[in-house]
């Protein structure tokens, strides 16, 4: 069994030099970069086949709701099956419900219900596939490369998300199966990846296949709720979500009425995304040279100053400026805090404490995007602008107060 354990005295290989990794990380960002490509392409297929914007919403839920739904079981399976094979007939599967989706366009024979299906079906093996992945990385780098590691995972993550969505919507005017032909393809890169890593993506062999799945939850959210400082940050970071999932669109409303374009706020959102890489890329010198509480409470302070900007600016260069910002410091965050937990979790127990973590914290994205609509139609932009920052405030403050944050002093 070959672990990812070096002794003081081992050099340690360059992360670009090493294979494994390395492979993970290509065919990941294939499968990230298709999967988003199809993400637009999808309510685009059902805008066109039925004219329905209602129908179009209900293929992006469909997708959407494994991630609420299934983190904790997902992270049950991650933690009791083998993650390489998981991963492998993740992909396999999830080709051939895209692929099935080209067929039955060239047949003529595409309808809504296959559709919702295929996005159901997906939407859970990305969710495994994902938990697989990430909980592997400590078994294919040494310590000392985790958090850099997960930092250019981080800035895979966010230049899928940043060139997938304009690459979709550009596929799709080829041809209506051109984005869900490459998304198929991205899925057989990712599995031809995964057929070629050598290293195992355990710690030790599983020995126990059985026993009841809730227990197992179970286990793994005892073993999050007895970490003091886990517990506090995954609370603040489900505070923080709601926050940017609502401010996604007080944005959008906030430029509008200061008299952007559409074009405008697509290169204002692109200019955040791009400020999410950058982020990602200076995440690991933060992680090696700044202790993580220091990190979680200048982190929160940051974006509640930032939220100030949002507030009182009404320039749209410096609205911009200060959103792109804020998505700087969020992989900053989520690097510290993701190789932090990683590192102090039981290899047997990481699927189950990152999908209870996961659950929590993006559980707030769905309540972030009702608030966000609420507050711009009680308060208008401003308003509900100056209702976040408020919010960011009392986290800010939350995370400067907590005991179990402020003696947190790890370093990497």
């Amino acid at each position: 069994m070959t672990t990812a354990v070096t002794t003081p005295t081992e050099r340690v290989t360059p992360l670009h030099r090493n294979r494994d990794f390395v492979l993970l990380w290509v065919g990941a960002a294939a499968s990230n970069l298709g999967s988003t490509a199809s993400l637009i392409a999808y309510p685009l297929l059902v805008l066109a086949l039925t004219g329905s914007a209602f129908d179009a919403g209900l293929a992006g839920f469909f997708g959407l709701l494994p991630g609420l739904l299934l983190q904790l079981p997902a992270g049950a399976l991650v933690d009791r099956w083998n993650r390489r094979r998981l991963m492998i007939w993740c992909d396999a599967l999830r080709g051939l419900g895209v692929a099935s989706v080209v067929a039955a366009l060239a047949l003529d024979r595409l309808g809504l219900p296959q559709i919702l299906v295929v996005c159901f079906v997906e939407g859970t093996l990305t969710v495994l596939h994902g938990l697989a992945a990430h909980v592997a990385v400590p078994n294919l780098v040494p310590e000392s490369q985790l958090a850099l590691a997960l930092s250019r995972n981080e800035a895979r993550g966010r230049a899928a998300s940043m060139l997938g969505t304009p690459l979709g919507g550009a596929l799709f005017t080829l041809g209506r199966a051109v984005p869900f032909l490459a998304d198929a393809l991205s899925y057989l890169v990712s599995l031809v990846t995964l057929l070629l890593i050598r290293k195992d993506f355990e710690a030790e062999p599983r020995k126990d296949t059985g026993g009841r799945m809730a227990d197992q939850i179970g286990e793994g959210l005892r073993w999050l709720w007895r970490q003091p400082f886990l517990r506090v940050t995954t609370l603040l970071v489900a505070g923080s979500n709601l926050m940017f999932r609502a401010l996604f669109l007080v944005i959008v409303v906030m430029a509008t009425r200061s008299g952007a374009s559409a074009t405008g706020i697509g290169v204002m959102l692109g200019f955040a995304g791009a400020g999410g890489v950058l982020g990602s890329l200076a995440a690991p010198w933060f992680r090696r040279r700044v202790p993580l509480n220091v990190l979680v409470i200048v982190a929160n302070w940051a974006w509640a100053v930032l939220m100030g900007v949002i507030v009182l600016t009404s320039s749209q260069f410096v609205l911009a400026a200060a959103y792109a910002a804020m998505w700087f410091v969020g992989p900053v965050w989520n690097v510290a805090l993701g190789s932090y937990q990683l590192a102090i979790t039981p290899d047997r127990l990481r699927g189950r404490v990152l999908a209870a973590m996961s659950t929590l914290s993006n559980g707030a994205l769905p309540l972030g995007a009702l608030a966000g609509g609420l507050l711009l139609d009680t308060a208008g932009p401003q308003g509900a602008a100056a209702a976040l920052a408020v919010w960011m405030l009392l986290l800010a403050a939350a995370a400067t107060l907590a005991r179990s944050v402020r003696r947190n002093h790890d370093t990497v």
